[in-house]
């Protein structure tokens, strides 16, 4: 299948048959989600594939017992987390033999990021001096507190998170990405820290004939596409 070929057949299903999915389909389709492209590189997802039958019945609950969870062969819960900067970082840095990075990658990760993605107490004072910079050059306004972070870091995991639902759509699977979940006993079940944001849960499986809701509907191009 080709790439516009997954692209067009992914649907959010709704209710999955009792076919079973190889575990090799998910592990396929996280590796793929972990090549997404993602801010500064630091990526600051996390995906955790829920196996246990104890977790993974707390998480259908969690899930509002809706059937897009009830009926999933697999399910995959996507987090951000902006505290992962530093260990990406670091572990980016080691990835060039002898400390051979080039001067402007170790300033970049060693001052400027750390400047972004940490000291959230100074946030009013980071927003005044690239507010003010700003007055003078074009310059990124964002991130400046710990909300800012969390923005930027749920978009990278929503990329990954579509690269995953691409990989199976591919491999001829269905997904269903779901925000209709009580985070807190989300994050309570896998035991995830209070920095941690669940992003989504993903299910997954083979598409049941009454699991579509009708034709695919977009509004028309127009409405949501300019040239300028």
């Amino acid at each position: 299948m080709d790439y516009f070929e997954a692209v067009s057949r992914r649907r959010s299903v709704r209710r999955y048959t009792a076919t079973l999915v190889p575990d090799s389909v998910i592990d396929k389709a996280i590796d793929a989600a972990l090549l997404a492209p993602n801010s500064s590189n630091l990526q600051t997802w996390g995906f955790y594939w829920v196996k246990s039958s104890d977790s993974r019945q707390k998480l259908v609950q969690a899930c509002l017992g809706q059937g897009a969870a009830r009926t999933a062969k697999h399910l995959v819960v996507v987090t951000a987390d902006r505290k992962l900067w530093k260990q990406s970082r670091d572990a980016l840095l080691d990835s060039y033999k002898d400390g051979s990075a080039p001067a402007i990658v170790k300033t970049y990760y060693q001052k400027i990021v750390p400047f972004l993605y940490a000291y959230s107490l100074l946030a009013p004072l980071k927003w005044l001096l690239l507010n003010i910079t700003g007055l003078f050059k074009p310059i990124s306004r964002r991130p400046f507190s710990a909300g800012s972070v969390d923005e930027i870091c749920i978009k990278s995991a929503a990329l990954g998170a579509e690269n995953f639902m691409l990989a199976v759509s591919a491999q001829g699977y269905d997904t269903c990405p779901m925000e209709g979940f009580d985070e807190v006993r989300v994050k309570k079940i896998l035991g995830l820290s209070c920095s941690t944001r669940v992003v989504m849960v993903i299910s997954a499986g083979e598409r049941d004939s009454r699991g579509i809701w009708g034709e695919q509907f977009r509004v028309p191009k127009s409405w949501r596409v300019q040239v300028v």
